[in-house]
């Protein structure tokens, strides 16, 4: 097939498949590597639609299997490959394109599917299909190969498989050469290749890469260079060109797994290969077989190879795992007049939301999984999308946070999940992050009710007998802003709020010294508004839960905070038209008129106003016009404006961005949700809905050349309308944009949100909607959902009685309830 774009064809690289809840991408050369994650819980994968990625085992960092370079030339390179070559013409060429992409296919489609990955093409009359998944509760993922001869002849092929292998620790394995060159290690027993680096030492894993065609194995290869060949690349093996695997046993430098399998195929013919790439771990004092010797003890692991090289049973685990999704994205169905919406609140966007629970922001095509472990503020946040799908994960989830939790309230910026400790190379003050556990933990009580969970004892710092309980970490969550507030009575920003790029105590001249984390200046009074506002929507959570424990003094107390926060805000961070943002290390304003650049910044804006901040004086209004007016564009709202033109020591990493990138005057998109909430606050669901529209992927879709990432789930970044690529996107899956547009939208614009006492229904929808329908689990009970009318809802029928008000009281459960929303 040709595989050079012309203009015309740039507009569109796929489509939906809705029925199927796949993306369907019909031609390889997408503008960036569009990409999809094996796994659902403990070994996890990334895949490109062109067969690039990686695979681990819980941490991306210390249990990475195979390697995958970054920033490489071409961009996706390393992967999962398979090979196909006709033996009688020499011709061979990799099914995937990549990495072979100057051999031409007659065809091509890739599937992504929900945990799952199909790529097919054709070549010269042979067709080559390869799903790529990691069944359940498994550590291990299957590649079914299908090849099928559509000549009018016999064919003699021969399949290569290929996987490189990652020495583990994945920033050791990139830099380390002088003792990585030494230490590689594998082991081949029945066509199964074990690679086992490090192995014979501190580690009890290992990884293995096996093949179910063991009848028409002809061979293998474990050294890279061999199968390579000196000088060459992935693109032309020596082994794949000459068509004969070299059977050499890897020692030190580079190890690989590749099989090599004679197929023979008649017309019309279709043979099928599957290949399982594993890890595993064995009791240290179990380790060798037989006791005393290097070789691994493989009593455990080869009836797991063995069932998964069962085609019957990989069958089985694909109809399971598709199964295991039918269920998750039950609990929550939308059936609405914009076929957009329809799909990212049904599919993709809860999909995404999955993958950002999972993985927070470790391990992407934009994240290497070596520098960042699981954060604290984003675990949080990443939940809220999430909880509704599994609680019981995620309130494991807010235990693991707040076990990183310190006494005085403060918290580690990320841990790693591997250990779930702190990170001490990112550290703590970061003053907005306690701040976050109140609202995770309250998520989770409104969603399941569930008040036992306040009583859970809970360490701090993962220290044995610092135990207190669940409620108590909240409580200090909330002291520890009120420990730190500046001259004005507004937060003390730290380190940084959660713009991790206002970093106004750093005062870097340093190159290549990190803003986050460098040695911050003492004597300052910087503060945040941000915090101020985000303590206020904390306060209040707490409040209630307080309420809910029969602690009505301590109701009262934070009540009373947050109504002094809201007052504090009103006099010192409000510029007259919009809420200022910050003050610096020497107390000036910044989100200000007074200031020359960054006058006015999105996150109080929307923050402030969800915390109640303007609601009842019509400040919040003003804010919000004000949002319109300076700060949205065509493809979203971006962060502040306007950019700042130069460096500015004293306002740290945010101004080391040229204008229009990422926190300088980008499109934010996390933040953009934040405005859609507060818009359905003052009632504009018109407004709200067409902020949600600008930055939906999948409507989005069409302007594929413009926008470049993945049309089926959202970006962290747009280029804002300062940079000259206004409207391209960076940093997509691993984004708190995730979790908070499905709260945008699910909860606030259609106004399915849980609450403490029972489900409320409380749209505030564009309006030329007539209404919507909606399916939604809630604490072991099903409410089918009917809104009609126009305007705000005024009263329920729930299964015809009549409730005044939006909040439906919770069924029993297994109960089917049937709810009418009344708008009028």
């Amino acid at each position: 097939m040709a595989t050079t774009a012309t203009r015309e064809d740039l507009l569109r690289y796929g489509q939906f498949d809705d029925e199927q809840r796949e993306y369907v991408i019909d031609r390889p050369d997408t503008p960036l590597p569009w990409i999809n994650y094996l796994g659902t819980d403990a070994y996890f994968g990334i895949v490109s639609n062109t067969g690039g990625g990686y695979s681990f085992y819980r941490d991306a960092r210390l249990r990475r299997l195979t390697r995958y370079r970054y920033n490489n030339a071409p961009l996706d390179l390393g992967g999962r490959y398979v090979y196909v070559r006709d033996d009688a013409t020499g011709d061979y060429w990799s099914p995937s394109w990549q990495p072979t992409p100057e051999r031409e296919l007659d065809d091509y489609e890739c599937r992504h599917g929900l945990s799952y990955t199909k790529i097919a093409s054709s070549r010269g009359g042979i067709r080559a299909e390869t799903l790529y998944f990691a069944p359940l509760n498994e550590t291990l993922e299957v590649w079914r190969v299908r090849v099928s001869n559509d000549r009018t002849e016999n064919a003699e092929l021969s399949l290569f498989s290929s996987v490189e292998f990652c020495l583990w620790d994945a920033q050791d394995d990139a830099t380390n050469y002088q003792r990585n060159f030494n230490t590689g290690q594998v082991e081949v027993v029945d066509g199964v290749i074990y690679h086992k680096t490090e192995y014979r030492e501190r580690r009890d894993h290992f990884a293995y890469f096996a093949t179910s065609a063991t009848d028409d194995l002809k061979g293998f290869d474990t050294q890279r260079e061999t199968f390579l060949g000196p000088y060459r690349g992935w693109d032309r093996p020596i082994v794949v060109e000459t068509g004969a695997a070299r059977d050499e046993i890897a020692h030190g430098w580079q190890p690989i797994g590749s099989h090599h399998v004679k197929v023979s195929l008649a017309p019309g013919e279709t043979r099928e290969v599957i290949f399982v790439l594993g890890y595993a771990e064995n009791p240290k004092d179990d380790k060798f077989d037989p006791p005393g010797s290097q070789t691994i003890n493989k009593t455990r692991v080869r009836p797991v190879i063995e069932k998964w090289l069962d085609p019957a049973q990989v069958q089985r685990g694909f109809d399971d795992l598709r199964a295991y999704w039918d269920q998750l994205l039950g609990n929550l169905t939308v059936r609405t007049p914009d076929g957009d919406t329809n799909r990212m609140v049904n599919v993709w966007n809860a999909y995404q939301c999955m993958a950002t629970f999972n993985l927070s922001r470790s391990t992407s095509f934009y994240e290497s999984g070596i520098g960042r472990g699981m954060g604290f503020r984003d675990s949080n946040q990443d939940l809220l999308g999430f909880v509704h799908m599994i609680p019981q994960r995620a309130r494991e989830r807010i235990l693991d946070i707040a076990a990183t939790q310190k006494e005085d309230g403060g918290a580690y910026h990320q841990y790693q999940p591997l250990t779930k400790r702190g990170n001490n190379d990112i550290g703590d003050g970061f003053n907005d992050d306690p701040l976050w556990l109140i609202l995770g933990v309250a998520a989770y009580l409104k969603e399941t009710g569930d008040h036992t969970f306040l009583d859970e004892r809970v360490p701090f710092d993962n220290r044995p007998g610092s135990e207190v309980t669940l409620y108590e970490h909240l409580q200090r969550s909330l002291k520890y802003t009120l420990d730190r507030l500046g001259p004005h009575g507004l937060p003390m920003i730290g380190r940084a709020d959660w713009n991790d790029c206002l970093n106004l105590n750093c005062f870097s001249d340093t190159p290549g010294e990190p803003f986050q984390t460098t040695e911050n200046a003492s004597g300052g009074v910087a503060e945040s508004v941000f915090i101020a506002g985000l303590f206020v929507l904390a306060a209040k959570e707490l409040a209630v839960i307080a309420g809910l424990r029969g602690n009505e003094g301590e109701e009262a107390v934070y009540r009373a905070a947050a109504e002094k926060m809201s007052g504090t805000i009103t006099e010192h961070g409000w510029d007259g038209a919009w809420f200022r943002r910050a003050y610096d290390f020497y107390g000036n304003v910044i989100g200000s008129g007074e200031n020359d650049e960054g006058q006015i910044f999105i996150e109080p804006q929307g923050i402030c106003v969800l915390g109640g901040v303007g609601l009842d004086d019509g400040l919040a209004g003003k804010a919000l016009d004000s949002v319109a007016e300076r700060l949205a564009t065509p493809h979203g709202i971006v962060l502040q404006q306007p950019a700042y033109s130069s460096y500015r020591i004293e306002l740290g990493e945010i101004s080391s961005y040229p204008p229009g990138y990422k926190e300088n005057g980008g499109i934010f998109c996390h933040t953009n949700p934040w405005i859609m909430i507060a818009e359905t606050m003052v009632g504009n669901g018109d407004r709200a809905y067409d902020y949600y529209r600008r930055i939906n992927p999948s409507a989005r879709e069409e302007i594929s050349d413009v926008h470049r990432t993945e049309p089926y789930v959202y970006a962290q970044m747009i280029a804002g309308k300062d940079a000259p690529t206004h409207g391209e996107a960076k940093n997509s899956w691993l984004t708190g944009t995730a979790a908070w547009n499905f709260v945008a939208i699910t909860q606030w614009i259609l106004g399915i949100r849980p609450d403490f006492a029972g489900l409320r229904i409380d749209p505030v929808l564009p309006g030329d909607w007539p209404g919507f329908a909606a399916t939604r689990a809630f604490r072991g009970a099903t409410y089918e959902i009917t809104v009609r009318g126009t305007g705000r809802v005024t009263h329920l029928l729930v299964d015809g009685e009549r409730i005044d008000g939006t909040l439906v009281p919770p069924a029993p459960p297994g109960a089917v309830v049937r709810v009418e929303a009344i708008r009028e």
